[in-house]
């Protein structure tokens, strides 16, 4: 389901039990990568399993040609910050994903442009600059990697890939069989030991990894739906687009405390509609 924007073509897809104990999932849990599934341990993170996947600094000596050329990365990131993102792990997150390896051959020069591409299936990989604001409101203010994050809509897998770079662990689920397979592929040779592919409706998110210390869905429905909100940990966050009051899909960002609830409704975007069911 990935994903994406403001004033441009629909992001991705996504798709509501409540996470009381560990019920099992309404379909099969399929980790695609290859790494073994943690242990879920109720409010710890699991570790995560074989090589870690440390950010690469933004101000990379350029090297590579054409698309596989650093600096074509690089310019992509000095827009970023342009554009006011600030996050030093996102930019450099942003700088170690090799964004033209997850759309079609014929795209490759559009990649690194802030623009949305079709991935198939009437689905899109977002902009740039929305993965970056979304991924740098899941981290601000946290210090070094967060925990396990819960992501709704793998769409191509571009944004799975840039979270390695921030997370613990990554659960990324669509409910599109071919995106779930194209994710797959795209993602096999870049050998992500963190990153737990999932074929699934991701609308009852996925209780079996919960608590979560993120969720980022790149799909929107009418509202948040309660299940994500029930999976997050104390000290989560999650970060979706909805509809909100005006008839209008917004960033909302809702952060789990101790005794409740905060819930932030920011700029407006345009995201593929949140669905359920798998296909």
């Amino acid at each position: 389901m990935k994903r994406t924007n403001p004033a441009s073509p629909p992001a991705r897809n996504a798709s509501a039990a409540p996470a009381s104990g560990k019920p099992r999932p309404a379909f099969p849990a399929r980790l695609d990568t290859g790494a073994a599934a943690p242990v879920n341990r109720p409010g710890v993170a699991p570790a995560v399993q074989g090589r870690s996947t440390a950010p690469i600094a933004a101000n990379t000596a350029p090297r590579g040609v054409g698309m596989d050329s650093v600096a074509v990365r690089h310019a992509m990131v000095r827009k970023l910050q342009a554009q006011g993102v600030s996050h030093p792990g996102v930019l450099a997150a942003m700088q170690a994903v090799e964004r033209h390896r997850f759309v079609d051959t014929a795209l490759a020069n559009q990649a690194y442009e802030d623009t949305s591409l079709p991935i198939g299936l009437g689905q899109t990989i977002s902009k740039p600059s929305v993965v970056a604001r979304m991924l740098e409101l899941l981290c601000q203010g946290r210090e070094g990697r967060i925990g396990r994050v819960l992501d709704i809509g793998t769409g191509c897998g571009y944004q799975a890939a840039v979270l390695s770079h921030l997370v613990q662990e990554v659960y990324s689920i669509e409910r599109l069989r071919a995106l779930h397979e194209k994710a797959r592929d795209n993602l096999r040779a870049f050998r992500l030991a963190n990153v737990h592919l999932l074929f699934g409706d991701g609308m009852p998110g996925y209780p079996q990894g919960a608590p979560y210390a993120g969720i980022v869905a790149a799909a929107g429905g009418n509202d948040v739906p309660q299940a994500w909100i029930e999976q997050l940990a104390v000290g989560g966050r999650l970060v979706a687009p909805a509809v909100t009051d005006s008839g209008q899909q917004h960033l909302i960002v809702i952060e789990r405390h101790a005794h409740g609830f905060t819930r932030s409704v920011l700029e407006p975007v345009l995201f593929v509609p949140l669905k359920s069911g798998v296909s």
